[in-house]
Parts: structure tokens; C-alpha cells; sequence
């Protein structure tokens, strides 16, 4: 196959990583559903365990199958490679560990998915690392927050559930003047809407879980090095840019290179926290990643339906959406994401928490649970389900209200949406009376 440089999005969606089986010449991803491999002799194992050769050992560090996956998302966001996680938190705290330690600090959004907010508000100072929330708009709030200390910048490219957008080009620009890099999370994007790389970003990960598997089947998470940053000049990272007595005393950056992150990441990360995906769902992710970009143009096609009918809809307080025009990202959206700003976005119901409760109830086609970016319309309300642990300021600083909800938008047929969407804003409107 040709290498990625001179192949399209839908070319790499289906082909990058793989070739037909040498063995059988089975065309679909094998599944190698196995725990190791066998050496063919000693000298072959131990050149795989010093890493003088390609290959396979125990797939909690690689496997065949997950190499594909990893391989094809790193050919899609445009980098050097990627580890296949357990989930997209997995991957979060992949990066966050293989960078960090303990006296560490990171700027971050403040409009990020609940989860990871908890992660470093609350989880990661108990292990000496602290995060300062800065409101993303702002790029000068992200370098008016720097410390010494400071040994990351991240942010989501779409935030949740407000679709804050991030300048990544502006952010980056600070983040690489201070010597530090800038992490994103890209689920909400994909790399068909958005490739953070192209922009400034050093680091992008996804939460597999939705848009790329796209069929709420999978659990999974997926890591990707840029391979741009330097390590070495930023004089920051001395567990990229010293020998690592963890592993054959190696320099990941004389080693590796560009690289050198990602290696460490597996080398340790990979070894040390486990938190490996399975090769059956490696398979299944695959499987969306195969029809991602076509999915994502209905996804698209279809929230820009809906977002213009409860835009005029009576009972909505307020659409939050940057493709329109009072959206405070509008501009910023036209130049970071011209194929459209993705699947999930929220409104403002003027019934408040009765209301939204009335609201979701009501409904029959959009369901009712905790997860975005399936091939099904969704439906959540934040500030009582992914956000409850947000206090009252913190929700005020994600753009979260009591009537905040959150629709991530299917495949189904648009006009079936909004005839769903009508139900429910007649029981919000009865709530609210």
C-alpha cells in the first residue's frame, strides 16, 4: 500500500496499517486474540525484549490487531503513531503520567468533559499534581497561568457540552514559547473534522468509545504523538531526555526522536498502569473507523437540521452551536473546522430542571444514557448526570445551567429528530405551567 502522504481520509480510513493476510489472505483485520506470542528462538526473544527488532511479546505492551487501529488513527490525525488504550481516560492519564510527576502542573480548560475535570481537580492532586482551569476563550489566561512547574497544556478541541473551541494555533504558539506541550482531546472532532496537528498541537487523543467506533459497542481510548515537539530543547522532560534505569537505561530521545514520547508512553505506561485494550475491541473500533468520514458528514448533515429548528423552537432559551452566528466561536469555527462542528451540542430550556426532566422523559427516538457520538441520537442532561460533580461555580464556568441538555445527533432521519424533539418541548412546556 502506499504510505499515508499520498492517500486520502477515506483511502486511510479503510486501508492504512494493514494489508491482507500473508498467511491466509483474509482482507478483513484478523483478531488476535491472544495473550503472547511465541519467540523463535532465544536470541529473537531477547532482541524483542531490548526492542533491537520489530514484533510482538504480550499484548497488554502490543498486539497485531491493535497495532492496525493504532496505526490508522495515527495516519488520519497525521502523526508518528499511537497506543490503543482501554478507554479514552486511560489515555488522558497515559499522557498526563508518561509527562508528569509528583510537584507537576497543568493549565487546562475549564469547559472539559466531566470526567476529566475530576481527574485533575480532583484525583490528580492526591499523586502531587496540580491543574489550573482558565477559561479557553482567553489564550492569555493559558499563559498568565503558567508556573514554573508547569509541564502541560491541554484542552478539548469542541468543549463539553458548551462547544467552547480552543485557538489552537494562538495556544500553541504560548505553550511551545514556554517549552511545554499542548495536549487535545479531539473526540468530539474526529480527524475528519478536525486534525489538531495541522494547527500546533503536540499530543491529541480520543475516547475510541464514541465517534470512531461510532456504535456504542466498544469501551476504548487512543493516544497519538504528533512526533514535532522537542523534548530535548524544552529541557523539561527528563524522563523523554534521560537514561530510564526502567528499561535498559535508554534515552527515549536519542533512541526514538520525534518518537521519543510515544515510546516512552509504551514502554513504560503500557507496562506499568496495564491499561490495554482488548483485540476484539480494537476489531470493533476498526470497524467504525472504516466509515467514519462517512458518518460524520450525516452526523453533521443532520445537527445542522436540528440546530435550525430549535433555534426558532418555542421553550429554548438558547442554541449553543458555532455554526451560528451568535455563537461566541463562530469565526474561530469557519477557520478550525470548515467541514462542520461536529455531532454534540447543547440549548438552554427555559423550564429549568423540571422542565429538562419532562423534556428527556418525552422522548422516544433520542436515548436517554451516559455516552455521545453513537450512530443513535442521544439525550442527557449535564448538571445532574456527567457533570454532577461540578459545583455550582464550576458549572457556571463550563457554560452549564439547570436546564443545560445535551443532544448528540444519529443517523436516523432528520425530520424523525425533530417530530422527537416536539414531544418534549410540549412536556417542558406542561412542566413549566
Amino acid at each position: 500500500m502506499a504510505g499515508p502522504d499520498y492517500l486520502e481520509f477515506d483511502t486511510l480510513s479503510l486501508h492504512a496499517g494493514q494489508q491482507p493476510d500473508p498467511t491466509t489472505g483474509a482482507r478483513a483485520v484478523p483478531i488476535y486474540q491472544s495473550t503472547s506470542f511465541v519467540f523463535k528462538d532465544s536470541d529473537h526473544a531477547a532482541a524483542l525484549f531490548n526492542s533491537e527488532r520489530p514484533g510482538h511479546v504480550y499484548s497488554r505492551i502490543t498486539n497485531p490487531t491493535n497495532a492496525v487501529l493504532e496505526e490508522r488513527v495515527a495516519a488520519l490525525e497525521g502523526g508518528v503513531g499511537a497506543i490503543a488504550t482501554a478507554s479514552g481516560q486511560a489515555a488522558m492519564h497515559l499522557a498526563i503520567a508518561t509527562l508528569m510527576g509528583a510537584g507537576s502542573h497543568i493549565v487546562a480548560s475549564r469547559s472539559l468533559y466531566g470526567g476529566s475535570h475530576n481527574l485533575l481537580h480532583y484525583t490528580m492532586p492526591r499523586f502531587g499534581s496540580e491543574t489550573t482551569f482558565v477559561d479557553v476563550r482567553d489564550p492569555q489566561a493559558f499563559e498568565d497561568a503558567i508556573q514554573d512547574n508547569t509541564r502541560l497544556i491541554y484542552s478539548e478541541t469542541l468543549g463539553n457540552p458548551g462547544l467552547e473551541i480552543i485557538d489552537i494555533p494562538a495556544v500553541s504558539e504560548i505553550a511551545h514559547a514556554h517549552g511545554l506541550p499542548l495536549l487535545i482531546d479531539n473526540t468530539f472532532a474526529t480527524p475528519f473534522l478536525c486534525r489538531p496537528f495541522d494547527f500546533g498541537a503536540d499530543l491529541v487523543f480520543h475516547s475510541a468509545t464514541k465517534f470512531l467506533g461510532g456504535h456504542g459497542v466498544a469501551i476504548g481510548g487512543v493516544l497519538v504523538d504528533g512526533g514535532r515537539f522537542d523534548w530535548e530543547a524544552s529541557g523539561k522532560f527528563p524522563t523523554l531526555t534521560e537514561p530510564y534505569e526502567g528499561f535498559h537505561n535508554m534515552n527515549m530521545a536519542e533512541e526514538y526522536g520525534p518518537a521519543a514520547f510515544l515510546n516512552r508512553a509504551r514502554k513504560e505506561g503500557a507496562r506499568d498502569f496495564g491499561a490495554c485494550m482488548s483485540p476484539m475491541t480494537a476489531f470493533m473500533i476498526l470497524q467504525g473507523v472504516e466509515t467514519l468520514s462517512l458518518r460524520m458528514r450525516q452526523h453533521v448533515e443532520n445537527t445542522r437540521e436540528v440546530v435550525k429548528f430549535l433555534s426558532q423552537a418555542e421553550g429554548v432559551a438558547a442554541v449553543s452551536y458555532p455554526e451560528l452566528e451568535s455563537h461566541p466561536d463562530h469565526d474561530l469555527a469557519a477557520r478550525m473546522l470548515p467541514k462542520g462542528s461536529g455531532a454534540v451540542f447543547s440549548f438552554d430550556l427555559e423550564g429549568g430542571r423540571d422542565g429538562g426532566r419532562a423534556f428527556i422523559e418525552a422522548l422516544s427516538i433520542f436515548s436517554h444514557l451516559a455516552n455521545v457520538g453513537d450512530a443513535k441520537s442521544l439525550v442527557i442532561h449535564p448538571a445532574s448526570t456527567t457533570h454532577h460533580r461540578m459545583d455550582a461555580e464550576a458549572l457556571r464556568g463550563a457554560g452549564i445551567t439547570e436546564g443545560t441538555v445535551r443532544l448528540s445527533i444519529g443517523l436516523e432521519d432528520a425530520n424523525d429528530l425533530i417530530g422527537d424533539l416536539k414531544r418534549g418541548l410540549r412536556a417542558a412546556k406542561r412542566a413549566g405551567k
